[in-house]
Protein backbone atom coordinates (compact mmCIF):
# COMPACT_ATOMS: atom_id res chain seq x y z
CA UNK A 1 0.00 0.00 0.00
CA UNK A 2 2.79 2.83 0.20
CA UNK A 3 2.30 2.12 -3.64
CA UNK A 4 -0.22 4.59 -3.41
CA UNK A 5 1.51 7.21 -0.88
CA UNK A 6 4.24 8.24 -3.24
CA UNK A 7 6.19 11.01 -1.31
CA UNK A 8 8.68 11.17 1.23
CA UNK A 9 11.00 13.55 3.48
CA UNK A 10 11.91 16.49 1.79
CA UNK A 11 15.54 16.80 0.42
CA UNK A 12 18.29 18.67 -1.45
CA UNK A 13 18.56 17.01 -4.35
CA UNK A 14 22.36 17.27 -4.21
CA UNK A 15 23.77 16.87 -0.82
CA UNK A 16 19.90 14.55 0.46
CA UNK A 17 19.78 16.65 3.56
CA UNK A 18 16.40 17.39 5.37
CA UNK A 19 15.04 20.55 6.02
CA UNK A 20 16.04 19.32 9.57
CA UNK A 21 20.23 20.00 9.80
CA UNK A 22 21.82 16.94 10.25
CA UNK A 23 19.17 14.54 9.39
CA UNK A 24 19.93 13.05 5.77
CA UNK A 25 18.21 10.47 3.28
CA UNK A 26 18.04 8.88 0.18
CA UNK A 27 15.89 6.40 -2.09
CA UNK A 28 12.24 6.01 -1.44
CA UNK A 29 12.02 7.52 1.92
CA UNK A 30 12.88 10.72 0.38
CA UNK A 31 10.16 10.07 -2.33
CA UNK A 32 12.71 8.47 -4.92
CA UNK A 33 13.88 9.47 -8.21
CA UNK A 34 10.25 8.27 -9.69
CA UNK A 35 7.75 10.44 -7.72
CA UNK A 36 4.54 9.00 -8.78
CA UNK A 37 5.89 6.59 -11.13
CA UNK A 38 7.48 4.60 -8.94
CA UNK A 39 5.50 1.47 -10.05
CA UNK A 40 7.85 0.38 -12.43
CA UNK A 41 10.55 0.09 -9.92
CA UNK A 42 13.87 1.47 -9.81
CA UNK A 43 14.44 1.28 -5.97
CA UNK A 44 18.04 -0.11 -5.67
CA UNK A 45 19.51 1.73 -8.14
CA UNK A 46 17.99 4.98 -6.57
CA UNK A 47 19.66 3.93 -2.86
CA UNK A 48 23.07 2.99 -4.48
CA UNK A 49 23.40 6.32 -6.03
CA UNK A 50 21.70 8.66 -3.69
CA UNK A 51 22.99 6.36 -0.41
CA UNK A 52 26.51 7.24 -1.60
CA UNK A 53 25.41 11.03 -1.66
CA UNK A 54 23.89 11.28 1.60
CA UNK A 55 26.47 9.24 2.93
CA UNK A 56 29.26 11.38 2.07
CA UNK A 57 27.64 14.73 2.87
CA UNK A 58 26.44 13.36 6.29
CA UNK A 59 29.94 12.43 6.97
CA UNK A 60 31.38 16.25 5.76
CA UNK A 61 28.20 17.49 7.57
CA UNK A 62 29.44 15.97 10.82
CA UNK A 63 33.39 16.70 10.28
CA UNK A 64 32.24 20.53 9.69
CA UNK A 65 29.59 20.31 13.04
CA UNK A 66 30.29 20.21 16.26
CA UNK A 67 28.19 17.05 17.84
CA UNK A 68 24.61 19.14 19.04
CA UNK A 69 23.76 20.05 22.85
CA UNK A 70 21.01 18.47 23.65
CA UNK A 71 17.93 20.24 25.85
CA UNK A 72 17.96 17.95 28.63
CA UNK A 73 14.27 19.70 29.69
CA UNK A 74 13.01 18.45 25.87
CA UNK A 75 14.57 15.73 26.58
CA UNK A 76 12.48 14.70 29.63
CA UNK A 77 9.45 15.96 28.75
CA UNK A 78 9.49 13.33 25.66
CA UNK A 79 10.77 10.44 27.83
CA UNK A 80 7.44 11.40 30.35
CA UNK A 81 5.21 11.41 26.92
CA UNK A 82 6.80 8.12 26.05
CA UNK A 83 5.89 6.35 29.00
CA UNK A 84 2.94 7.68 29.44
CA UNK A 85 0.47 4.65 28.56
CA UNK A 86 2.06 3.07 31.55
CA UNK A 87 0.75 5.76 33.82
CA UNK A 88 -2.95 5.70 32.55
CA UNK A 89 -5.78 3.21 33.61
CA UNK A 90 -8.88 2.64 31.92
CA UNK A 91 -8.35 3.61 28.44
CA UNK A 92 -8.50 0.90 25.17
CA UNK A 93 -5.76 -0.56 24.05
CA UNK A 94 -3.30 0.54 21.18
CA UNK A 95 -3.78 -2.10 19.01
CA UNK A 96 -7.75 -1.51 18.40
CA UNK A 97 -7.25 2.26 17.63
CA UNK A 98 -4.06 0.79 14.84
CA UNK A 99 -6.45 -1.51 13.45
CA UNK A 100 -9.09 1.06 13.04
CA UNK A 101 -6.90 3.77 11.89
CA UNK A 102 -5.79 1.16 8.97
CA UNK A 103 -9.24 0.27 8.40
CA UNK A 104 -10.17 4.02 7.88
CA UNK A 105 -7.38 4.72 5.62
CA UNK A 106 -7.62 1.28 3.34
CA UNK A 107 -11.83 2.36 2.73
CA UNK A 108 -11.75 6.03 2.47
CA UNK A 109 -7.72 6.56 1.36
CA UNK A 110 -7.26 4.06 -1.02
CA UNK A 111 -6.60 2.98 -4.17
CA UNK A 112 -9.21 4.75 -5.81
CA UNK A 113 -9.89 8.39 -4.19
CA UNK A 114 -12.52 10.80 -4.23
CA UNK A 115 -13.48 14.59 -2.19
CA UNK A 116 -16.00 13.39 0.16
CA UNK A 117 -14.47 10.23 1.28
CA UNK A 118 -11.02 11.92 1.82
CA UNK A 119 -12.68 14.51 4.05
CA UNK A 120 -14.34 12.18 6.17
CA UNK A 121 -10.77 10.75 6.84
CA UNK A 122 -9.61 13.93 7.92
CA UNK A 123 -12.58 13.88 10.55
CA UNK A 124 -11.69 10.68 11.35
CA UNK A 125 -8.32 11.01 12.11
CA UNK A 126 -9.09 13.81 14.54
CA UNK A 127 -11.48 11.06 16.25
CA UNK A 128 -8.17 8.97 16.19
CA UNK A 129 -6.08 11.35 17.65
CA UNK A 130 -8.26 11.84 20.90
CA UNK A 131 -8.38 8.26 21.09
CA UNK A 132 -4.62 7.95 20.92
CA UNK A 133 -4.09 10.21 23.77
CA UNK A 134 -5.96 8.09 26.28
CA UNK A 135 -4.83 4.43 25.09
CA UNK A 136 -3.23 2.34 28.05
CA UNK A 137 -0.18 -0.37 28.32
CA UNK A 138 0.49 -2.94 30.49
CA UNK A 139 3.76 -4.91 31.26
CA UNK A 140 7.42 -3.28 31.24
CA UNK A 141 9.43 -1.70 28.91
CA UNK A 142 11.37 -5.06 27.59
CA UNK A 143 10.02 -6.56 24.08
CA UNK A 144 6.61 -4.71 24.77
CA UNK A 145 4.71 -4.88 21.27
CA UNK A 146 1.54 -2.98 22.96
CA UNK A 147 4.21 -0.19 24.01
CA UNK A 148 5.65 0.31 20.46
CA UNK A 149 2.57 0.71 19.14
CA UNK A 150 1.39 2.78 21.39
CA UNK A 151 4.73 5.08 20.59
CA UNK A 152 3.63 4.62 16.68
CA UNK A 153 0.38 5.28 16.73
CA UNK A 154 1.63 9.33 16.64
CA UNK A 155 3.26 9.12 13.51
CA UNK A 156 0.88 6.49 12.06
CA UNK A 157 -1.34 9.39 12.18
CA UNK A 158 0.69 12.53 11.21
CA UNK A 159 0.90 9.63 7.98
CA UNK A 160 -2.17 9.49 7.45
CA UNK A 161 -3.04 12.97 7.78
CA UNK A 162 -0.43 14.23 5.06
CA UNK A 163 -1.83 11.90 2.85
CA UNK A 164 -4.99 12.85 3.05
CA UNK A 165 -4.50 16.42 2.68
CA UNK A 166 -1.83 16.39 -0.33
CA UNK A 167 -3.77 13.65 -1.85
CA UNK A 168 -6.83 15.97 -1.28
CA UNK A 169 -5.30 19.24 -2.62
CA UNK A 170 -4.15 17.64 -5.95
CA UNK A 171 -6.74 17.65 -8.23
CA UNK A 172 -6.10 15.33 -10.85
CA UNK A 173 -4.98 11.94 -11.36
CA UNK A 174 -1.30 10.93 -12.17
CA UNK A 175 0.92 7.82 -11.59
CA UNK A 176 -0.66 6.10 -8.77
CA UNK A 177 -2.59 8.64 -7.16
CA UNK A 178 -6.01 8.31 -8.97
CA UNK A 179 -8.89 10.74 -8.03
CA UNK A 180 -12.13 9.18 -9.11
CA UNK A 181 -13.57 13.15 -9.62
CA UNK A 182 -10.11 14.06 -11.02
CA UNK A 183 -9.36 10.81 -13.63
CA UNK A 184 -7.04 13.51 -16.04
CA UNK A 185 -3.53 14.70 -15.39
CA UNK A 186 -3.32 19.01 -14.69
CA UNK A 187 -0.50 19.96 -16.44
CA UNK A 188 -0.34 22.52 -14.19
CA UNK A 189 0.39 20.49 -11.01
CA UNK A 190 3.27 19.22 -12.84
CA UNK A 191 5.01 22.54 -11.54
CA UNK A 192 4.65 22.30 -8.26
CA UNK A 193 5.16 19.74 -4.92
CA UNK A 194 2.79 19.64 -2.32
CA UNK A 195 4.47 19.96 1.01
CA UNK A 196 2.98 19.10 4.71
CA UNK A 197 4.83 19.99 7.73
CA UNK A 198 3.49 19.97 11.26
CA UNK A 199 2.18 22.55 12.47
CA UNK A 200 1.08 22.10 16.49
CA UNK A 201 -1.46 19.12 16.57
CA UNK A 202 -2.43 19.63 12.47
CA UNK A 203 -0.50 19.68 9.19
CA UNK A 204 -0.02 22.19 7.68
CA UNK A 205 0.25 22.58 3.40
CA UNK A 206 1.86 24.58 0.87
CA UNK A 207 2.65 24.42 -2.83
CA UNK A 208 6.48 24.42 -3.67
CA UNK A 209 7.03 25.58 -7.19
CA UNK A 210 9.56 22.81 -8.97
CA UNK A 211 12.64 24.69 -10.37
CA UNK A 212 13.10 24.29 -14.23
CA UNK A 213 14.88 20.81 -15.35
CA UNK A 214 18.59 21.79 -16.94
CA UNK A 215 17.98 21.51 -20.75
CA UNK A 216 19.24 17.89 -21.26
CA UNK A 217 17.47 16.23 -18.81
CA UNK A 218 13.58 18.29 -20.68
CA UNK A 219 14.71 16.57 -23.89
CA UNK A 220 15.17 13.47 -22.58
CA UNK A 221 11.85 13.87 -21.40
CA UNK A 222 10.24 15.35 -24.33
CA UNK A 223 12.24 12.31 -26.44
CA UNK A 224 9.79 9.88 -24.45
CA UNK A 225 6.76 11.58 -24.40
Amino acid sequence: TTHYMMGGIRVDGDTQMSTVPGLFAAGEVAAGLHGANRLGGNSLSDLLVFGKRAGEYAAKFAKDHKRPIVDSEIADREARAALAPFDRTGGEGPFQVQHDLQQAMQDLVGIVRDDAHMRRALEEIDKFKARARTVTVTGHREYNPGWHTALDLRNQLIVSEAIARAALDRKESRGAQFREDFPNKDPEAARFNIVVRAAGERMELSRRAIPPLPAELAQIIEEMK
